[in-house]
């Protein structure tokens, strides 16, 4: 009996560490102010408020993602953190799905004035000639674009090109062709120097195909991972002058946490 003990005590210390962390663990610590955990069934806030994590659908098309996606949805396609970058597969947009019940309760409805109240006008690399931009203060948002643009400043000027001027932060709209509100309308992403920006609407598809194109840096992507945004260029349907506040992504990213398994 002891030499069983003894070999069950070994086995258990050679034997790999599970991952008990879900995506769903992410997002409770990417967001503590807002959330306090969840159940099998619901995302629990801290006002006492429930959320459905699944709508009962699966194999859901991307367009169904995109226009019908559940919590659990937005995790569909795990995020590449850091370079080197390549095309990304056929239809794989990780942070592009998003809930916009979740969203609109953590930062507020800017069609009815809620996001207003939290918004902050900040210098956007004022020493490389950029001016002011508007972003939202819930998340500590704006203070991370100052900590941004702070870190972009102190890039060679060949690099710092492509993130000044802003083409801007806060925006009541909604994604383009579509009524989905933009993460700009929450004041929580910006877009960088459109000259150098590409986007897969501006460029026709061959063969039915998005065609990958992007010119922006590494060095400028990876300040923003750091803090916690993630970057449209990572996504088959291109925006890479886009980089919006998605630190559950970055969270699983970094950690190698699992996507959860939709039954």
């Amino acid at each position: 009996m002891r030499l069983r003990c003894t070999i069950l005590a070994i086995s258990l210390l050679i034997a790999p560490a599970a991952h008990s962390e879900t995506a769903i663990d992410a997002l409770v610590t990417a967001y503590p102010q807002f959330l306090v955990g969840s159940d099998n069934n619901d995302l629990i806030w801290r006002d006492g408020t429930r959320m459905p994590l699944k709508d009962g659908s699966t194999n859901k098309t991307l367009q169904q993602l995109l226009e019908h996606p559940d919590i659990e949805d937005q995790f569909a396609f795990p995020y590449p953190l850091g370079g080197p970058f390549k095309p990304p597969a056929l239809n794989e947009d990780p942070g592009r799905i998003r809930n916009q019940p979740f969203f609109v309760k953590m930062y507020g409805d800017c069609r009815k004035g809620e996001v207003a109240r939290h918004l902050k006008s900040i210098p956007w690399m004022p020493a490389r000639g950029g001016k002011t931009i508007r972003a939202t203060t819930v998340n500590g948002i704006a203070d991370k674009l100052v900590d941004i643009s702070r870190e972009l400043e102190r890039l060679p000027k060949g690099v710092v090109r492509f993130a000044v001027p802003s083409y801007g932060a806060y925006n009541c709209r909604p994604v383009r062709r579509t009524q989905r509100l933009s993460m700009h309308a929450y004041g929580a992403a910006i877009d960088l120097n459109i000259r150098y920006g590409d986007y897969w609407l501006w460029k026709k598809p061959a063969n039915g195909k998005v065609i990958w194109r992007n010119r922006i840096p590494q060095a400028i992507v990876e300040i923003f991972e750091r803090h916690g945004f993630v970057w449209g260029g990572k996504w088959y349907h291109y925006d890479t002058m886009h980089f919006e506040y998605r630190p559950e992504l970055i969270g699983l990213a970094k950690r190698g946490w699992a996507v959860p398994n939709k039954e």
